[in-house]
């Protein structure tokens, strides 16, 4: 697990962006198509710009919102759901556990011994499944039975070295990828499916259940200990190893976060209050939307054209699966009004989601003097054989500016949340030392794009300031969605006295 201090010393203010946009803007004012790819891109600029005040704008509405959704189901844009989760891994946790990560076309099942404090995670092992196109789209009962029968055959294959004492049941951790209203910590109903799942009878449906059933019919005894999004299964591998973990993000296709509230700070919460004190919370933050927040008309005719118009706002304008399809829109307009690629638009341009941002950081990390990825890039993806070095310093302008903005409403998100745990500060007042708060990190955006978590990290810690900034860590913490999962199941066993 890598970690990198919040006070990594890269420079990504609004102000110098802003100066490297305006040397290439400079260079561009001339007459005729120049002129206008200058207007196009300054345009593009002052709509993004995420200037310090904006950002504090931004997080104090996302810490408004926390409060609301936390007194009522219903009251926020963010669901704030109640996981169930009560009882983080201290890394005292002992025996062997199983996952089920099902997330979409793949599935994996995991095993994993685990040694206590001193050995954690002993030894592990997993399988990936990949799930016939026919049962996406087939019956509640077979697509579960096939995913049990997988599950079975798995736990066959166990060895000596996974020794589960006598008259103990195995321990599963279920990460379903797909809205649920979660019932307790081991139930919920599907709300509905995505990513090209559709089965009408398993919707409104407890998932549990229909594994339970599943595994019944295939002959497997096992319990399932805990139903779990990855947004929290990344929460509970980064408290696994670290207690200060305070809150987790996840930054990838998609974005979410998940942190530990008090319980008596959830007013919607009408059940006996955990022993434990606390509740980790689900935010769904990828709904959040805001006035403050920095909005296009890129970013407005995204989300009209989307499957969801008027939803997911933020993942909109920060995920992975949208910065690409941000910087090929600007693109197309580039092209239609400005003649960017010469006198005829390319027909791939027209192509939505065809630049991905796999692509987008590839060209935005091109350091070679004639930016010779970006050429090869526009030139693989856009079919525009050849391009000037004018014009691939535009494509790396306008990916910087994607970028930037991005991740520094990212960083104004973990603010707000540090804000509402009232971790975003230091007080001369407070005779204890302030107690230190760990965000632990996933996502492949967050991993493979630089530009953009360096900027995420420097821009959290300018919104904090010098002092604060000492007491926040951003760590990776990566696949919570497996060994997270696992982890849960243990430290909510049935045989915990035991260990």
């Amino acid at each position: 697990m890598g970690k990198v201090a919040v006070g990594a010393t890269v420079v990504c203010t609004a102000a110098v962006c802003a100066v490297a946009v305006l040397v290439v803007r400079r260079r561009m004012q001339s007459s005729g198509k120049w002129g206008r790819v200058s207007a196009i891109l300054k345009a593009f600029e002052e709509d993004c710009a995420t200037p310090i005040s904006k950002l504090r704008q931004v997080a104090d509405a996302m810490a408004v919102e926390m409060h609301a959704g936390l007194a009522s189901d219903g009251g926020s844009k963010l669901k704030m759901l109640i996981s169930y989760v009560d009882n983080l891994p201290s890394g005292d946790e002992k025996g062997l556990f199983y996952a089920l990560d099902l997330g979409g076309t793949n599935f994996r099942v995991m095993r994993v011994l685990l040694g206590g404090k001193q050995d954690r995670v002993a030894k592990q092992e997993f399988e990936e499944v990949s799930i016939p196109p026919h049962l996406m789209t087939g019956g509640s009962d077979e697509l579960f039975n096939f995913i049990a029968e997988a599950l079975a055959k798995f736990v066959a294959t166990e060895s000596e070295d996974f020794h589960l004492p006598e008259g103990r049941q195995r321990e599963l951790g279920f990460t379903f990828s797909f809205p649920v209203r979660q019932t307790s910590l081991s139930s919920g109903s599907l709300i509905k499916w995505t990513k090209g799942f559709s089965i009408d009878e398993a919707v409104g449906e407890d998932v549990v259940g229909a594994l339970k059933k599943a595994m019944e019919r295939v002959g497997l005894d096992m319990r399932v200990a805990a139903l779990v999004n990855d947004t929290v299964g990344t929460l509970a591998g980064g408290r696994y190893y670290n207690p200060d973990v305070a809150a987790a993000v996840i930054l990838g296709t998609g974005t979410n976060a998940a942190y530990v509230e008090r319980a008596t700070a959830i007013p919607k919460w009408h059940g006996p209050l955990p022993k434990s004190g606390e509740m980790v919370i689900n935010m769904e933050w990828g709904n959040f939307r805001s006035s403050h927040l920095p909005l296009t008309e890129f970013d407005h005719t995204l989300d009209f054209e989307s499957l969801n118009p008027g939803e997911q706002i933020l993942e909109k304008i920060i995920s992975g699966m949208y910065l690409g399809e941000i910087l090929r829109r600007v693109l197309l307009k580039m092209a239609e009004e400005a003649a960017f690629f010469g006198d005829t638009v390319p027909s791939k341009l027209r192509i939505p989601f065809i630049i991905r941002t796999p692509h987008m950081s590839a060209m935005h990390n091109d350091t070679s003097p004639d930016l010779k990825i970006v050429g090869s890039k526009i030139k693989d993806i856009l079919e525009v054989p050849t391009t000037s070095l004018k014009m691939r310093k535009v494509v790396i302008s306008l990916c910087d500016i994607i970028a930037t903005r991005g991740a520094r409403l990212s960083a104004a998100g973990i603010y707000g949340i540090l804000k509402k745990l009232g971790r975003d500060t230091t007080s001369k007042d407070k005779e204890e030392e302030m107690q230190k708060s760990v965000i632990a990190m996933d996502g492949g955006l967050f991993e493979h794009y630089k530009q953009f978590s360096e900027c995420m990290e420097s821009s959290l810690k300018e919104l904090l300031g010098d002092e604060a900034s000492g007491t926040i860590e951003v760590i990776h913490s990566n696949d919570g969605s497996g060994i997270g999962a696992a982890l849960l199941a243990a430290s909510h066993s049935l045989y915990l006295e035991e260990s």
